[in-house]
């Protein structure tokens, strides 16, 4: 990709969203600034230079897709600072790169950036970068949140790229956590069953597409193209000697090596996406045999927590309700007027559709619907439709529509036995299986008498914008 992290970053700048910061420490300080840094509404990315223990030009970023402008550069989309209009934009602009996927296979070539500088053996040392420490509560120190992790299915060749948990262990071994049956779990037990190792490489520092398409639910093995359709040319990938798979000649820093067959190591606790500490569970492990990073490298970081200090849901929020919104419309459900994974709830945990009624139980079927969806994510809690009224992205106006629409006797379902994942905080450790249930709310007007409900007090626009054109000085 002509546009990496480097050129990202100077487009950042343009639009006075990159801030520099010098001489924080990797422990604690660049996971504290980064939280904080994101409780602010128009939250810059971060670069952090100088860091403690580590020379000038080692690198970290964050914070580099929290905000609808950020995310409008990575997507290669005209600039907003509205989720709403984001949205609707990356609605239109979906058909169009699905329909290219097979023009944008990567492309392989012979050098890159990223064969700038090569440890091998016993130069090998994954904590020559700045590695943060981002909670106190961490197990250790995590090279991969803002990471793609890429493997191969051994059956089909198919190419996966996910964001996976990768815990720095030592200098030399990584451990990485994954759900059960996500994509690099399956080619990992793949291998594995055949009694072999998994090859795996590790990109922690590239342009920040490449982590957020691998930290969404896309069709098996179409990462890069993907990533390809939205910039408009194929990503340039190196074949790793080591493992033989295909790593972006464009990268700032990837590891590959081996996950052998019956090793694990105990990995975390982790402070995660949920807003909790995940478990310390025993997991695969990476043998790291080589690492790959360009001169001055940039390690992109991406750390989780609590709304809305976590870095990297909001790019997950919106491309997954773009894409749920699409597969709504093409199960035949009508007049769908929008479709959002609430950030304040970090994602899937609460889900708004918006739809304008047009029978009975239309409202209960969109919600249906929308809880069994695997673009929803797991795990789910609550699905809220809304009359068209409403803008799903303003959760002031929907939680108004559930609480002067909903009749709970009435208007409250619950689905029990949904899956569910081992992050789910609200599922006791002891479990064996991840099951949870899910309210489905109308919070819609009752259908059979929606047009005698009482009248909403709104504004009309004629009326804001001739006061608005009289009344400049006030800013309203």
């Amino acid at each position: 990709m002509n546009d990496d992290l480097r050129d990202y970053l100077g487009k950042a700048e343009g639009i006075d969203k990159l801030k520099m910061i010098s001489g924080a420490d990797w422990n604690l300080e660049i996971g504290t600034i980064s939280a904080l840094n994101l409780k602010n509404k128009d939250c810059p990315a971060l670069l952090f230079d100088n860091i403690k223990d580590y020379p000038s030009g080692f690198r970290v970023v964050t914070c580099t897709g929290s905000t609808p402008s950020l995310v409008s550069l990575i997507l290669n989309l005209p600039v907003t600072r509205s989720d709403l209009n984001l949205l609707g934009t990356l609605r239109e602009k979906l058909p169009q790169w699905e329909s290219e996927l097979d023009r944008f296979k990567p492309e392989e070539v012979s050098t890159g950036p990223i064969l700038e500088n090569v440890l091998s053996g016993k130069d090998v040392d994954l904590f020559k970068f700045p590695v943060p420490q981002y909670h106190s509560l961490d197990g250790g120190r995590y090279i991969g949140t803002g990471h793609a992790v890429i493997t191969k299915d051994p059956d089909t060749g198919e190419i996966n790229l996910g964001t996976y948990r990768v815990q720095a262990l030592d200098s030399k071994t990584a451990g990485w956590y994954m759900m059960p049956n996500q994509h690099g779990d399956i080619h990992r037990a793949k291998y594995h069953e055949k009694g072999k190792p998994c090859p795996v490489a590790v990109s922690v520092g590239h342009h920040p597409l490449i982590f957020r398409l691998g930290s969404v639910e896309l069709p098996s093995g179409m990462e890069y193209q993907y990533a390809g359709a939205i910039r408009g040319e194929p990503v340039k990938v190196i074949i790793d000697e080591v493992t033989g798979l295909p790593i972006p000649a464009d990268s700032e820093i990837v590891l590959v090596g081996w996950c052998p067959p019956d090793k694990v190591r105990l990995e975390g606790p982790f402070g995660e996406w949920t807003g909790y500490y995940g478990r310390n569970i025993k997991t695969p492990i990476i043998e790291i045999e080589r690492i790959y990073y360009r001169n001055d490298p940039i390690l992109v970081g991406a750390s989780p927590g609590k709304p809305p200090m976590c870095d990297g849901i909001y790019f997950r929020s919106l491309f997954r309700s773009a894409r749920l919104h699409d597969e709504l419309v093409k199960t035949g459900i009508p007049d769908v007027k929008g479709v959002w994974l609430t950030k304040e709830t970090n994602g899937p945990f609460l889900i708004v559709v918006s739809i304008k009624q047009r029978f009975a139980g239309h409202a209960k079927q969109a919600a249906l619907l929308t809880s069994q969806f695997r673009t929803a994510g797991r795990p789910g809690r609550f699905v809220v439709v809304v009359d068209d009224d409403i803008d799903p992205t303003d959760i002031a106006d929907v939680l108004w529509a559930m609480g002067t629409r909903v009749d709970p006797q009435e208007d409250i379902d619950i689905i029990r036995g949904a899956p569910s994942t081992e992050l789910d905080p609200r599922i006791p450790r002891e479990a064996n299986t991840y099951v949870n249930s899910i309210a489905i709310i109308n919070a819609c007007k009752p259908f059979e008498w929606k047009d005698d409900f009482p009248v909403s007090v709104d504004l009309e626009e004629d009326i804001v914008e001739k006061v608005r054109a009289k009344w400049k000085d006030l800013d309203i």
